[in-house]
C-alpha cells in the first residue's frame, strides 16, 4: 500500500543533499544561485553555463538568456529516481481512489444528480436572499388586471450595496439613488417620460424593465410596500444606439429594425420599453412616427413605456386617453436635475440651459434662442412657468407629507401616553380594590369580635338581671345605656380606622332601593336594598350593612 509520508521524507532527503552541495565552498563558486529548483519534476542546481563541466551531472535545460544551466548532480540521480517512482505510485493511488469513488457515484447516479440539483437550488435561494437584503427588497403583490406599479422604485445597479458586489470601485462613495414611482395602472396602458438630458429618463426606463424582470423571476424588488405586478409573457427593450457599418444600419434604421422585430415576436401580456422613440431622423417626422409606434403597441394590447424630447409625442401623451405623461424636474435656479419624476405634466428638455451650464459660449446660446420661432418661444416659456409651479407644488407636498409624518408621530406618542395612563388607572383601581377588600375583611373580623364581646357583655348583664330579679331588683337604664355606649364606641373605632373620606356626590333626596351609594365610613360603593324610616340596608360587595 502506498504511504505519502515516504514521499515527503525522500523529497526532504534529496533537497537536504542538494542544499549541502550548494553551500559547499568548492561548488558554490560555480553556481548562479544557491537555491534548489525543480525542472521536469527533478530537483536541480542552477550552474553558470561557462562552468558546465565543474559539476558532473545531467543537464535538464537552460535559462532564457542561456547564462544558466539546470544541472542534476550525479550524486542525486538515484535519490531523484526514487522520488519520481514515489510520485508515480502516488498518482496511481490517487487514480485508484478516484476510480473507486467514480464507481460508487455511478451506482448512485440518480441520488447524486438530485443532491446536485438541491445544492444548486439552495445556492440560488441564498443568492436571491442576499440580493434582497442588499437592495432592501419587497415582494410586490401579484395583480391580474394588467397593472405594473413600483412605488419608490430604485435602479438596482445604482444601489451602493449592489455596486459593491459587482466590483465597482466607487461603490463606497456612491449616493443612494433617488426613488421614483414607476407605474402603469389601467385604464392607462402607456407612459411617456420626458425631461432634461442627464435628468434620469433612461435610468427610469431601465429600472422599470429590471424591476419587471426581477418580479417575473421571483426576486424581491427595490421598491416600497404597496407595489404590484402583473406577470408578463414577453418584455422587449429598444434602448441605446445599435448602428452598425457592417450591417449598413444607421442609428434610425437600427431602431426601426428593432421595432419591427418586437412587433413580429410580441406575445401578450407584454411590456415594451422604448428609449427616445422616433429619434435619429427629422424631428417632425420622428415625433409623428414615435407617437404612431406607441399607439400601435397599445392597440395590440402591450404596456408601453417610452422616453422622448419630442413636443409632438409629449402632446400625444397629454391629449390621448389611456396614455400617461410624466416628466423629470430640475432646480429652477441652477437647472441641475432633481431626478424626481412628476406625473401629469411633461418635462422640459432644457437644451439651452444645460448647454450653458456645461460651458457653451453665451453667444452661441443667444443665437440659438433667437432662432426659435415665436410659437416655440411661447411654448418654452409656458413650460418653464409650468415647471416652476410643479416645483412649488412638489415642495408644498413634501412639506405636507413632513407635517403629516410629524402629526402621525405625535398621534402615536399620545396613543402611547393614553395606553400608559389606562394601565396606570387599571393598576390603581386594582390596588384600591385590594385595599377595600382588605379593609372589609378587617372590618368584618373586627365587627365579629365586637359582636362576640357584646354578646359576652349581654350575657353578664342578663345574669346580673336574673340575680337582681331574684332579689326583686330590675336591670337599670344605666346598664343598658352602658352597653349601647360600648357598642357605639367599638363600631366608631372601626369606622375611624377605615376612613371617612366621601366618594362621589351627595344625594339631594332620600335614598331608594336600587340606588348606588358610597358608604363614607368604609369608602366603598354599594347598592341600597331596603329603606325603613331612617334605617338603610346597603349591600357592599356581598356584605349587608345597616346605616342611619
Amino acid at each position: 500500500m502506498y504511504k505519502r509520508p515516504a514521499l515527503r521524507r525522500q523529497r526532504a532527503a534529496l533537497r537536504g543533499t542538494l542544499e549541502r552541495m550548494a553551500r559547499d565552498r568548492d561548488a558554490a563558486k560555480y553556481l548562479q544561485d544557491t537555491i534548489v529548483t525543480d525542472r521536469n519534476g527533478r530537483y536541480v542546481l542552477v550552474v553558470r553555463a561557462e562552468h558546465r563541466d565543474a559539476i558532473p551531472g545531467l543537464v535538464h535545460g537552460s535559462s532564457a538568456s542561456g547564462a544558466s544551466l539546470y544541472v542534476e548532480p550525479l550524486a542525486t540521480v538515484a535519490l531523484n529516481n526514487e522520488v519520481i517512482a514515489l510520485v508515480e505510485r502516488e498518482k496511481a493511488e490517487i487514480h485508484r481512489i478516484l476510480s473507486q469513488l467514480t464507481q460508487a457515484f455511478r451506482a448512485r447516479a440518480e441520488e447524486l444528480a438530485a443532491t446536485i440539483e438541491v445544492a444548486v437550488e439552495f445556492d440560488v435561494l441564498r443568492a436571491k436572499a442576499d440580493l434582497a437584503r442588499r437592495v432592501d427588497g419587497i415582494a410586490p403583490a401579484l395583480a391580474d388586471d394588467g397593472r405594473i406599479e413600483f412605488r419608490g422604485a430604485r435602479h438596482p445597479l445604482l444601489i451602493p450595496a449592489v455596486r459593491d458586489i459587482i466590483g465597482d470601485d466607487d461603490a463606497g462613495q456612491a449616493p443612494h439613488p433617488i426613488p421614483s414611482d414607476l407605474s402603469i395602472v389601467p385604464p392607462v396602458s402607456a407612459l411617456v417620460i420626458s425631461g432634461p438630458n442627464t435628468g434620469g429618463k433612461t435610468v427610469a426606463l431601465k429600472a422599470f424593465g429590471l424591476l419587471a424582470l426581477m418580479a417575473q423571476a421571483g426576486l424581491l424588488v427595490p421598491a416600497e410596500p404597496g407595489s404590484s405586478f402583473t406577470p408578463l409573457r414577453t418584455i422587449f427593450a429598444d434602448i441605446g444606439d445599435a448602428q452598425s457599418i457592417a450591417a449598413s444600419l444607421s442609428t434610425f434604421s437600427a431602431h426601426i429594425a428593432r421595432l419591427v422585430q418586437i412587433d413580429r415576436t410580441l406575445e401578450l401580456p407584454a411590456l415594451v420599453l422604448l428609449d427616445e422613440v422616433g429619434s435619429g431622423t427629422d424631428p417632425l417626422e420622428g415625433g409623428a412616427l414615435g407617437a404612431a409606434v406607441v399607439e400601435h403597441f397599445r392597440r395590440r394590447g402591450a404596456l408601453v413605456v417610452a422616453t422622448t424630447h419630442d413636443d409632438l409625442l409629449k402632446s400625444y401623451a397629454a391629449t390621448t386617453d389611456g396614455v400617461q405623461t410624466a416628466g423629470f424636474g430640475f432646480h429652477p435656479d441652477t437647472y441641475a436635475p432633481t431626478y424626481r419624476l412628476v406625473y401629469g405634466a411633461p418635462g422640459r428638455s432644457l437644451a439651452f440651459e444645460i448647454a450653458e451650464r456645461l460651458g457653451m459660449p453665451a453667444a452661441v446660446i443667444a443665437d440659438a434662442r433667437a432662432r426659435l420661432s415665436g410659437r416655440e418661444s411661447l411654448l418654452a416659456a409656458h413650460l418653464a412657468r409650468l415647471d416652476r409651479e410643479i416645483a412649488r407644488a412638489a415642495e408644498a407636498r413634501e412639506d405636507a407629507e413632513r407635517r403629516r409624518a410629524e402629526l402621525e408621530a405625535l398621534a402615536g406618542t399620545l396613543a402611547e401616553r393614553e395606553a400608559r395612563l389606562a394601565e396606570r388607572e387599571t393598576a390603581l383601581r386594582r390596588r384600591l380594590d385590594q385595599r377595600i377588600n382588605e379593609q372589609l375583611r378587617e372590618a368584618r373580623a373586627e365587627v365579629d369580635r365586637i359582636v362576640d364581646q357584646l354578646k359576652e357583655r349581654a350575657d353578664v348583664l342578663a345574669r346580673q338581671a336574673e340575680a337582681r330579679a331574684a332579689r326583686g331588683a330590675k336591670l337599670t337604664t344605666g346598664d343598658v345605656g352602658s352597653l349601647r355606649a360600648e357598642a357605639r364606641q367599638a363600631l366608631g373605632a372601626v369606622a375611624e380606622r377605615l376612613g371617612d373620606g366621601p366618594v362621589g356626590e351627595a344625594l339631594d333626596r332620600p335614598p331608594a332601593p336600587g340606588d348606588r351609594v358610597v358608604v363614607a365610613s368604609m369608602n366603598a360603593e354599594g347598592v341600597v336594598r331596603n329603606v325603613s324610616g331612617r334605617r338603610v340596608d346597603v349591600d357592599v360587595r356581598g356584605i349587608r350593612l345597616r346605616t342611619t
